[in-house]
């Protein structure tokens, strides 16, 4: 098992990756990261009696939010092959517009994603959290940037 967090709250750009430090690292070099990085690689490393393939259990937790002064709407992350997000990984919440003085959207909401990943012998693959957030009106507006703090990303070896 090996466990990325990071706890101070990050802007995310939309398409962008979700900074992760190591917390608890694989001793076995079957999931590797450098620190301050989105990037996660799961190694396809098998013995001979195992078959063709590793397969992990990836989960992500953490909380997401509208930057204060940005558009309300849906937001969302998910997990990411190789910069392709997983769809059915896709966490979203809508936060509705608050009444403060002054106004704020910062309100955040916990999020949790997860997947099953099969890496074939000899492989790798890159995983990442991304903002797969979309724009309600993308041909005039561009998706927006979203908060994430509490960041944590398992990844478990279960094959």
């Amino acid at each position: 098992m090996a466990e990325f967090t990071y706890n101070p709250v990050q802007t995310v750009q939309p398409n962008q990756s979700v900074v992760l430090n190591t917390s608890i690292g694989c001793n076995r070099g079957y999931v590797l990261h450098r620190n301050e990085s989105g990037i996660v690689t799961l190694r396809g490393i098998v013995n001979n009696s195992c078959g063709c393939f590793a397969r992990y259990q990836v989960t992500f937790n953490g909380n997401i939010a509208v930057p204060d002064g940005g558009t309300v709407g849906p937001i969302a992350v998910a997990l990411a092959l190789d910069g392709e997000p997983i769809l059915t990984s896709r966490a979203i919440v809508t936060p509705a517009a608050t009444a403060t003085d002054p106004p704020t959207t910062e309100n955040f909401f916990n999020v949790t994603s997860t997947a099953i990943i099969t890496v074939p012998k000899g492989c790798c693959f890159n995983l990442s959290v991304e903002n797969v957030s979309e724009s309600a009106t993308p041909a005039t507006t561009p998706a927006p940037a979203i908060l994430v703090q509490n960041a944590n990303l398992t990844v478990t070896r279960i094959a």
